[in-house]
């Protein structure tokens, strides 16, 4: 891993870049850890069963209700308030499609539960959307625009693999239908990034909070990987 010296790793500010792509560029290294997870690699790679999708479509709806469950005591605050957008909202598909995924059962929550990892990154969602708001932004940066992005590769390998119908029950957790431009509205994201009423200070804070999401991402995948590894 690379020295705390190492540029990837350095959380320093610089005045002359936006923050949007300081967040991006210092985040880099876990972003791609947690993409290339042996869990995920599989996954995408048609090598995994439904079942594994469906194990990894249930813990996204704990840590979705970690992050949208704080939404609207969010909504009115200065730093986080701006990024609670309902056209964003993933429950109510993700419960769409975890009906879908458990056989069209109305009773689907009374058979999943979190990882432990899961457990952990809800966990830490819920504790920064208490006590620290721009820790919050941190998780919904990585979590949402995750979704507008290489979430749709992900919808396009299980529509294949799986014979979901196109953006239909099953993947609908990435099919944002109230999102028109979706690179318009990541445009207006990362402006929103760069207009956070934050001092430098605060936004080193931001930008490790966001590497911890990556890592808490990661997590959540090596674990599945050992549930799933023998399914390949």
């Amino acid at each position: 891993m690379p020295s705390a010296a190492s540029p990837s790793q350095d959380t320093s500010t610089d005045h002359t870049t936006a923050f949007s792509t300081l967040i991006r560029t210092a985040s880099h290294q876990q972003h791609t850890e947690a993409e290339n997870s042996s869990f995920m690699s599989e996954m995408l790679g048609g090598r995994l069963g439904v079942e594994a999708y469906t194990r990894y479509t249930e813990q996204l709806w704990f840590i979705y209700s970690a992050l949208e469950g704080a939404a609207d005591d969010l909504a009115p605050d200065p730093v986080a308030g701006p990024f609670v957008r309902g056209e964003l909202f993933r429950l109510p598909a993700l419960e769409r499609d975890l009906a879908h995924l458990h056989g069209g059962s109305a009773d689907w929550r009374k058979g999943v539960a979190p990882l432990p990892a899961t457990a952990a990154y809800a966990d830490r969602i819920a504790e920064v959307a208490r006590t620290w708001p721009g820790g919050y932004v941190a998780h919904h940066y990585t979590r949402y625009l995750g979704d507008l992005s290489g979430g749709q590769i992900i919808r396009g390998t299980a529509e294949k693999t799986w014979g979901f119908t196109r953006k239909g029950d099953g993947v609908r957790f990435y099919v944002f239908d109230a999102i028109d431009n979706p690179a318009a509205f990541k445009r207006e994201y990362r402006a929103l990034l760069d207009a956070l009423p934050c001092d430098e200070l605060e936004k080193r804070r931001i930008v490790e909070e966001c590497k911890h999401a990556f890592a808490l991402n990661t997590a959540v995948f090596q674990e599945l990987g050992t549930h799933f590894r023998l399914t390949a």
